[in-house]
């Protein structure tokens, strides 16, 4: 069976294939090996150094900086989210009057750096580090999330416009009810990918002195000093990715409930055939 975007490979390739697999997995092994021999070395595998782990202290600065962590990214993308749809909407207005300073806006805020947005409210505003950190995740990320889900709109066939204006919705009830929702779900992994970044620019708050897991665990180095560096910031490392794997999950979960849902109510639409009478 031919593949249709290249020529299927001949034993020839298979081979380089497999040949270059496997010198592939060598080096990255290879490489592995060193830096464990290296940490190791340093004496990194001690038990002393890990042992700081059953103490009690050492994980309740550890849970309020996961705290702060997800205080701060869920209320940015629960504000983050809901604005950038509406940014979304008028950067893609009939009306250039509202579509140009959108577009504007949108590309400020896309090209300014998050801690500077952080700093920004900080200083200005006069607010305390939770507001300013997520003011400047909010701002950034609306911005991101109505780019991607213009984005989503674009790619949709231009029938599904036409045939929502010919029956007789207005261009914003086409938007709403058509298109958005197609949009959304088109797009669905990169909203999800969107989100893992602002669940790790939380860790920007370290700048602007947010009590954040970052911080927590540069407290905590401090505290027990350095020889604790490596055991601390592999822990925080590890728990950053279980939490982003975790989101991404509920995530799919979400968009294969919807998808579900979406089968079953076209299943239901479709009409019952209609058996032929037998004379």
């Amino acid at each position: 069976m031919s593949s249709v975007l290249y020529d299927v490979p001949g034993p020839k390739a298979r081979r380089v294939s497999l040949i270059g697999s496997v010198v592939g997995s060598l080096l990255i092994l290879g490489l592995l090996a060193w830096i464990i021999s290296t940490l190791a070395q340093q004496g990194i595998f001690e038990g002393r150094r890990w042992a700081i782990f059953t103490r009690a202290d050492v994980w309740t600065l550890l849970g309020n900086g996961i705290g702060a962590t997800l205080s701060a990214a869920a209320v940015a993308a629960v504000i983050a989210f809901p604005l950038g749809l509406l940014l979304c909407l008028l950067r893609i207005s009939d009306l250039a009057a509202i579509r140009v300073p959108t577009r504007i806006v949108l590309e400020f805020l896309r090209g300014m750096p998050v801690v500077l947005m952080m700093f920004f409210v900080l200083l200005v505003f006069g607010t305390n580090q939770f507001i300013a950190v997520v003011a400047g995740l909010v701002l950034y990320n609306a911005a991101v999330f109505a780019e991607i889900i213009r984005a989503g709109i674009q790619s949709l066939p231009k029938g599904q416009r036409e045939a929502g204006l010919t029956i007789g919705l207005t261009s914003f009830q086409s938007r709403m009810i058509i298109e958005l929702p197609q949009a959304v779900r088109r797009m669905m992994p990169s909203l999800v990918a969107q989100l893992v970044v602002l669940l790790k620019d939380t860790s920007l708050g370290y700048i602007v002195a947010y009590g954040e897991l970052l911080r927590a665990v540069q407290v905590m180095a401090d505290f027990l000093g350095t020889q604790f560096l490596f055991p601390v910031f592999f822990v925080a490392a590890a728990i950053y990715i279980a939490i982003n794997i975790c989101v991404s999950r509920i995530a799919v979960w979400i968009e294969r409930r919807g998808s579900k849902k979406a089968a079953g109510g076209v299943a239901k639409a479709e009409p019952e055939p209609i058996e032929a009478e037998v004379a």
